[in-house]
């Protein structure tokens, strides 16, 4: 008994998107199964356009790692995909990607059981985790085999679905997101009942994520934000002095769904006064519609467009700023928000999805959703505020960094993904670790200038 309880879990982990050198949910794929086979007798079970890139990480395909792949359905699902107008894994039209996934993403799992159906039989693995895809509307047959199986079937974390905010249609036509108008349609999918039913443990995202999981399923539900980063890459703060000009930083894809339009416009009169400087690190089909805003707002000389910034290179970028906004109007991670924060950027987010989760009262600031000229005027008041007096953002800097590199990084999350496999495996309760994840406690010194700094009043 003691040789049992002592030896490491065998896992194994679906990651069918996983790739290092990709951003988004890939890197999410990747990173998450490095954490968990770090800590596991781990296999991972990805697709096999994800194999060049894993070779040239160093994992060995057979023993590290199974690439597998699904031509017909893909290749059929590529042709339909190019006939609607938008090509199949681009960046639009998330929600009909989505729809295709639904389709050919449960073949990839049949494949997965025909390679690995007869060593779950003989119980070669103590648990089988579905990492990816994060899409609460995928199903997963792979549930249902592994409850027969006798191996416990860990979902998720599942996050996405979040609903359009009102009064941003022209973002969504711009996004190509029509299909979305028809998303509560994926409950009707096949397996998507099922799925929930044959987990033994449900991961979910976000607290969107959370509500939208039925209440028969919730005692085995866990809430856990699918984003992390990796600590070695942060070993210190980059963040700048609290002095004028305030100096504010953007990463990220220039998309309309990211509104950094929204953020320029709010900068725009602190910046013609040469009391604040903004940092727009990107590429996408915004650049040109940004770039003539900041034209008009005469503001030409305090916006400089970094370009596309390779994600090692990030930390060069954001040296020497104050802020890191972010104002996004529909995102459910934030991932570029965490890493922000682990440099001890303040973050300056929408409050709505991912990014208002990761921030707290005491290490930033989430405006409330609303139009888009409350949302400006609410990013304005904000910056006014801090250009007024810059003095609470060393405190809420060195917050903000504590907060994402004690409870974001992947090896913590792999810690509490290892918890609720115990859970899965009933030997312990339901984990909790608190929906948003409160901040960690403080020593004396950080405690001494760790004051909350609530939002200028509507």
């Amino acid at each position: 008994m003691a040789e049992q309880c002592e030896r490491r879990l065998r896992a194994l982990i679906i990651a069918e998107s996983c790739n290092p050198e990709w951003a988004s949910v890939p890197l999410v794929g990747w990173s998450h199964s490095q954490a968990l086979t770090a800590r596991t007798d781990g296999h991972l079970v990805t697709h096999a356009r994800q194999r060049p890139a894993l070779l040239r990480a160093g994992l060995r395909e057979g023993e590290d790692f199974t690439a597998l792949e699904v031509p017909a359905v893909e290749r059929s699902l590529a042709t339909l995909s190019r006939l609607l107008g938008v090509p199949y894994g681009s960046n639009k039209a998330w929600t009909m990607h989505t729809a295709f996934s639904a389709v050919d993403y449960p073949w990839f799992e049949r494949r997965v059981w025909q390679r690995f159906g007869e060593r779950l039989r003989r119980q070669e693995f103590d648990v089988v985790h579905r990492l990816t895809p994060l899409s609460p509307a995928i199903p997963s047959p792979l549930a249902r085999l592994c409850r027969r199986a006798g191996v416990p079937f860990v979902l998720g974390p599942l996050n996405g679905g979040l609903p359009w905010p009102t009064g941003f249609l022209n973002v969504r036509v711009a996004e190509r997101e029509w299909l979305g108008f028809a998303r509560g349609a994926a409950r009707l999918v096949p397996g998507y009942s099922s799925t929930r039913a044959c987990s033994a443990a449900i991961l979910v995202g976000s607290r969107h994520a959370w509500a939208e999981i039925s209440k028969r399923f919730r005692p085995k539900t866990v809430y856990l934000p699918e984003n992390g980063i990796d600590q070695a890459r942060f070993p210190a703060a980059v963040a700048a002095p609290p002095r004028l000009p305030l100096r504010v930083a953007f990463a990220g894809r220039l998309v309309p769904i990211k509104a950094v339009d929204m953020l320029v416009e709010a900068a725009a009169p602190l910046a013609r006064d040469g009391r604040l400087l903004l940092t727009i690190a990107g590429e996408g089909p915004q650049r040109p519609v940004l770039e003539a805003l900041v034209a008009r707002e005469g503001i030409a000389s305090c916006v400089h467009f970094a370009g596309w910034v390779e994600h090692a290179r990030v930390r060069e970028v954001l040296a020497g700023c104050h802020l890191f906004g972010f104002p996004s109007i529909r995102d459910f991670g934030g991932a570029a928000v965490l890493e922000g924060m682990a440099l001890g950027l303040v973050p300056l987010v929408v409050d709505y999805g991912g990014p208002g989760e990761l921030v707290s009262p005491s290490t930033g600031f989430a405006v409330p959703m609303g139009s888009r000229r409350q949302i400006v005027r609410r990013l304005a008041e904000v910056l006014g505020a801090l250009v007024a007096d810059p003095r609470p953002l060393p405190a809420m800097s060195c917050r903000a960094r504590e907060r994402a590199l004690r409870s974001f990084t992947w090896d913590t999350k792999a810690e509490q993904v290892l918890e609720v496999y115990e859970f899965a495996l009933g030997r312990r309760p339901r984990p909790d670790f608190g929906m948003p994840f409160p901040d960690p406690p403080l020593d004396a010194a950080s405690l001494a200038c760790a004051t909350p700094h609530p939002l200028p009043a509507d």
